[in-house]
């Protein structure tokens, strides 16, 4: 499956749909605001129609989105034209390639996609390499064998399997909070701020040692 196939057949889809959990988003984008300096340059990877970039987008000096869908990308340009988002630029790139770019940024964020990332802890050790000393790192990833989770971890590790064999999902990786909290630590940074907003995804505010 081309990954990027796969998200530009579902962009306007995607776009159109409503959040599952409008609390815990909210709550989560709050917090992500909280850590935003006037002065800071953002970059997102995976943003997807760029909602939650535009949205942060008022708290920073620069906020740029990447994803690996060209639809994805055309719709968050889109929207930042039509609403005129000045500060907001969107380019596509997978998550591997997202860091390629010249500018110094100040803050990473990833919402939703390092479980769809093969080589997190690489991605992850890339991101550390990229920002300063006392940058921040900012993530809220699914943790499908999550044992705090109960039931539903077996549900996903039933159904994504079939899922993908009929080409309908793309790789869905499985691990635990301890897990990915590790393997942001082994990557230079401490953590600041976590929580479970919902219940499987975990929400890390993460600084660079």
């Amino acid at each position: 499956m081309k990954i990027a196939n796969y998200w530009d057949k579902r962009a306007r889809k995607y776009a159109a749909s409503k959040i599952a959990d409008q609390a815990a988003y909210e709550y989560t984008r709050e917090r992500t605001r909280s850590y935003i300096k006037p002065t800071d340059t953002v970059l997102e990877m995976g943003c997807g129609t760029g909602s939650t970039a535009l949205e942060l987008a008022p708290n920073a000096a620069q906020i740029i989105g990447t994803d690996v869908s060209p639809e994805m990308i055309k719709i968050a340009t889109e929207k930042a034209q039509s609403g005129s988002v000045t500060n907001a630029s969107f380019r596509v790139a997978s998550v591997d390639k997202a860091l390629d770019g010249p500018e110094p940024v100040d803050i990473v964020t990833g919402f939703n996609i390092f479980h769809l990332v093969r080589d997190r802890e690489d991605i992850f050790a890339a991101i550390s390499r990229k920002l300063p000393a006392g940058g921040l790192f900012i993530s809220k990833t699914p943790c499908l064998s999550e044992p705090s989770t109960g039931i539903k971890r077996f549900a996903f590790a039933a159904i994504i399997p079939p899922m993908r064999l009929l080409g309908i999902a793309p790789y869905v990786g499985r691990f635990s909070f301890a897990q990915l909290e590790g393997a942001i630590r082994d990557a230079g940074f401490d953590l600041i701020e976590v929580g479970s907003f919902p219940e499987m995804s975990r929400y890390i505010v993460a600084r660079k040692r």
